[in-house]
């Protein structure tokens, strides 16, 4: 770490890119170094941004000495690996979704966390997006009232997508869906009983997935709630536009997502049936949450829309995106927060196994046809998220003791 900030690898530059001028926007970042094997990519990455050509492999940035931490956003079935020899390498990782894809490989990680005593952090959008702080807010201010139901969806058809996604089991990628209830509630899932839906076509098998499901819908039994969240994954032949959100519901209000991407939550408000009437009044109305900036640095404030901004002395503008709620940029000043003040980061190796888990055990429910599942403890105790509107991060809720408990 120099005296300027950190140096960051972003690992894959796919969708790596959306997050190679946010680190370079970050006032505690010194530099960025780019590492992608598809030679032609990183080089116009390193055009469009004003780099340097950067590394082909993960190996060659764990062996540079001023690489402080790498951000994977390599295919999933890289990220245990990956992840496991960052740690190993002297450096703080940050990682997309899931943590992992077997509880083995959770474990790896959580041991070589716990090691080397760097930063990890699993970069879940969900609960840093803007729809979420919005319901955070309302169930802050205690507008839901007692909770009931839970709905998160995640649908996305990955025909076309590379082979590694060819039959991969919704399941396993079901941080998006579930993440926000658990973060809300500061709890876990207890056990889950999952169905497969649909029968996958020969062709879209050949990822080599122990998986039969285009579809697959679970219940999650959260620890020390009455909620049920329901969730419902699908990846194939599902004809709807793609989908990731989640939909909850109180005694006195509920906030349905927008069907539509980027569309306004709908909201409900419920009171008693007026005199002499049967049923209750329900208010109709539609919120479009504001993109919080009050907790990021200045410079990163105007990625939480879209927007254009130079970073080659000689190359055009560049567009940003503001994918996942405006997410990303908070993502960002997160992860580098944790490493600058070395603290935990606030979705730390076992909160990432806590959100990650209950997709591996659904799916193998599902396999199971149906029966409960329990899934692994990795914390022993859990805060709720912030209580207080203006707080900036979700807390961080301690390291727990080592290992898992069935």
């Amino acid at each position: 770490m120099s005296a300027t900030g950190i140096t960051v690898a972003v690992v894959g530059l796919g969708f790596g890119q959306d997050f190679v001028p946010l680190y370079l926007r970050h006032p505690q970042v010194a530099g960025v170094v780019l590492v992608e094997p598809d030679e032609e990519r990183r080089r116009e990455a390193a055009a469009r941004f004003g780099l340097d050509a950067g590394y082909s492999g993960l190996d060659d940035a764990l062996g540079d000495p001023k690489v402080d931490a790498v951000h994977i956003l390599a295919p999933v079935f890289l990220h245990a690996d990956m992840v496991v020899a960052a740690l190993e390498a002297g450096k703080h990782v940050a990682c997309a979704v899931p943590m992992a894809t077997t509880l083995d490989d959770i474990d790896r990680i959580i041991a070589a966390a716990e090691r080397s005593g760097l930063t990890y952090m699993m970069m879940e959008t969900a609960v840093f997006a803007r729809e979420y702080f919005a319901v955070r807010d309302m169930h802050s201010a205690g507008e839901l009232g007692a909770l009931t139901l839970y709905r998160g969806f995640h649908v996305q058809n990955l025909d076309g997508y590379p082979p590694y996604w060819q039959g991969f089991p919704p399941m396993h990628y079901v941080t998006h869906a579930l993440a926000p209830i658990l973060a809300l509630l500061g709890t876990s899932v207890l056990s889950v009983s999952c169905r497969g839906a649909g029968r996958l076509t020969a062709e879209r098998r050949a990822g080599g997935f122990e998986n039969p499901f285009p579809a697959e819908v679970g219940l999650f039994a959260l620890r020390d709630s009455d909620v049920v969240a329901d969730v419902t994954m699908s990846f194939f032949q599902t004809a709807r536009s793609a989908i990731e959100g989640f939909s909850l519901y109180g005694e006195r209000r509920g906030v349905e997502w927008a069907p539509a991407y980027g569309g306004p939550l709908t909201v409900y408000d419920m009171s008693g049936p007026e005199r002499g009437e049967r049923g209750n009044r329900v208010d109709v109305a539609q919120l479009h949450p504001a993109g919080r900036t009050e907790t990021l640095p200045e410079s990163l404030r105007p990625f939480v829309q879209p927007t254009r901004a130079r970073f080659s002395a000689t190359g055009d503008p560049v567009r940003v995106e503001a994918y996942h709620g405006g997410s990303h940029p908070h993502l960002v000043h997160e992860f580098v927060s944790a490493v600058i003040e070395r603290r935990p980061s606030v979705i730390g190796p076992r909160e990432a196994a806590t959100w990650t888990a209950p997709g591996i055990c659904a799916h193998l429910s599902a396999l199971r046809g149906g029966a409960a599942v329990p899934v692994p403890q990795y914390l022993a105790v859990r805060e709720p998220d912030p209580l207080c509107g203006n707080r900036s991060r979700l807390p961080h809720s301690g390291s727990g003791s080592r290992g898992r408990t069935p």
